[in-house]
């Protein structure tokens, strides 16, 4: 499967813009893996359910990766595992996504 995404621009621009308000808003950590990423964030009020709409339009949109909302009172994660050349797309490509810790919060 070819590693394209199908949405247009605006949509593509909107869509990166809710990753990057989520990830300052609670992304606790980022890791390479070896089929992909894994993102874990805070478990604050509605941050499942913005990762888990991000994550289900991704698998539509980006079909060839597979796209993981796991919650646990902890953390909340996020596993995206691919094939190919979807593995280093995927760590190029997240590494735009800012670790944001105020002073004032603990992780």
């Amino acid at each position: 499967m070819p590693v394209a995404c199908a949405l247009s621009l605006a949509g593509l621009a909107a869509q990166a813009s809710r990753w990057e308000r989520l990830a300052a808003r609670a992304m606790a950590a980022r890791t390479e893996t070896g089929f992909g990423l894994r993102l874990s964030f805070r478990p604050e009020p509605g941050v499942a359910e913005e990762l888990r709409m991000l994550a289900a339009a991704e698998n539509e949109c980006c079909a060839w990766a597979d796209w993981m909302v796991q919650t646990s009172l902890a953390h909340i994660v996020l596993d995206v595992r691919s094939t190919g050349q979807g593995i280093p797309t995927l760590h190029s490509h997240s590494g735009r996504l800012r670790l944001v810790r105020p002073p004032w919060r603990e992780v």
